[in-house]
């Protein structure tokens, strides 16, 4: 069991950038699938970022890219996402999720195993 706790959430002003960090329980490359997903209010969570560690392939959803960045701190060993010229709608929790299954790593919630608690980010 893995268990994942994010952090980095705050406020942040329209068209500034904010780092998101998340750390496990384990070492973080032992995870072969690891993500970022957000919820914002009232609606449903969406994929934000996914990235294969055996391969360091990334992907993206079309709101964030070429703004976000998926990426392996491996000083820090953590899970970051880089944020920048954030918008109103980028505003939501962001929870990072991880698998450890091998060949399988897709952006969607079904690919994913272990999740985080979340870190609230508001855009304003």
């Amino acid at each position: 069991h893995v268990q994942l706790v994010e952090s980095g959430g705050g406020s942040v002003q329209v068209g500034g950038s904010r780092r998101l960090s998340c750390a496990a329980s384990t070492y973080i490359v032992n995870s072969k699938c690891l993500g970022w997903f957000r919820q914002a209010p009232g609606k449903e969570r969406e994929a934000v970022a996914r990235i294969y560690t055996g391969g360091s392939s990334a992907e993206y959803a079309d709101s964030v890219k070429g703004r976000f960045t998926i990426f392996i701190d491996h000083v820090m060993g953590t899970l970051d996402l880089q944020m920048n010229s954030l918008e109103p709608e980028d505003t939501g929790t962001y929870y990072c999720a991880a698998s450890e299954r091998s060949g399988i790593c897709a952006l969607a919630e079904w690919a994913f195993t272990y999740w985080g608690q979340g870190t609230q980010v508001t855009v304003s």
